[in-house]
């Protein structure tokens, strides 16, 4: 039976290969849900629960491609700091959300700030990472 085109949730623990926990929806007392095969998930996470069925758990490990891309050092830039209001007060190492051409907010990381300029980085944090999933299919309805 396929799930394909159905609403599922899932109850998840994300890790990297070292063991450290990324993620977690238990930790959260909440399974995400999403219509399967639609693309609103990272791809490992479709493929996997597809042909799953209630109750049942899944380990999983994911490569780049199969969850948030390969890591593009042509996404992280740098600006002037005359042109960023506060610059100083930019936390180093925290995630910010940067105006985009379109108006809209995008997450950046502060990787660093001096007297001239501000570098941010654009990829998502896991980008560039294989990551390993403990999937647990809890429900499934038609959409």
């Amino acid at each position: 039976m396929s799930n394909e085109g159905k609403i599922v949730k899932i109850h998840y623990k994300g890790t990297l290969d070292d063991g450290e926990q990324f993620d977690s929806s238990y930790d959260r007392g909440e399974p995400i849900e999403f219509k399967c095969m639609e693309g609103t998930v990272i791809k490992g996470f479709d493929d996997a629960v597809v042909d799953m069925n209630v109750g049942d758990k899944k380990s999983i490990h994911l490569e780049p491609s199969e969850a948030y891309g390969e890591y593009d050092e042509k996404l992280v830039m740098t600006a002037p700091i005359e042109n960023i209001p506060n610059a100083a007060d930019l936390p180093v190492g925290e995630t910010i959300y940067l105006q985009g051409p379109d108006g809209m907010p995008f997450p950046a990381t502060v990787v660093s700030v001096d007297d001239k300029e501000a570098k941010f980085d654009m990829n998502h944090p896991l980008a560039g990472k294989p990551l390993n999933f403990e999937l647990e299919l809890v429900e499934v309805k038609d959409a």
